[in-house]
């Protein structure tokens, strides 16, 4: 009975990792979770295991190719924050909330000035900067505090 919880489990998070990004793409009210998804990658670069790294993989690839975003750009703030900015979030060991929050933050901002690098260098627009962006900062913000 266990075993059969667990498939289900598993086969619950991959369908919402599949399918969530084609919702996100039809209604835009949705939150992206680009942050908490980058937070969970670097919880896998941390040692936590191996769907820490494949599932936020999936999600973040699935969410851009959704989206028409280019391609690895939050893979790749992701493991900026993780290079340049988390070893210095690491003081707070005592307040993992605090080195969550952070970390979600710093993704969310890296990924945007990263896309906004990328729309001046190809003269294109991925994204409009508006009040939505900042609505999914904050709930990526939330999820980070209630999982």
């Amino acid at each position: 009975m266990i075993r059969l919880a667990k498939l289900a489990a598993w086969i619950v998070l991959i369908a919402v990792i599949l399918f969530y990004p084609m919702f996100i793409s039809i209604y835009v009210t949705l939150p992206l979770f680009i942050g908490y998804a980058g937070y969970q990658f670097i919880q896998g670069l941390e040692g936590k295991g191996w769907r820490y790294l494949f599932l936020p993989m999936l999600y973040l690839a699935n969410l851009e190719i959704n989206l028409s975003l280019p391609l690895f750009l939050t893979l790749a703030a992701a493991l900026f924050v993780y290079l340049f900015l988390y070893p210095s979030f690491l003081f707070l060991k005592r307040c993992p909330l605090c080195v969550a929050i952070l970390t979600v933050l710093f993704v969310d901002l890296v990924y945007l000035g990263m896309i906004m690098i990328y729309d001046f260098i190809f003269a294109s627009q991925s994204i409009e900067i508006n009040t939505l962006l900042l609505y999914s900062l904050g709930m990526d913000i939330l999820a980070a505090v209630i999982l």
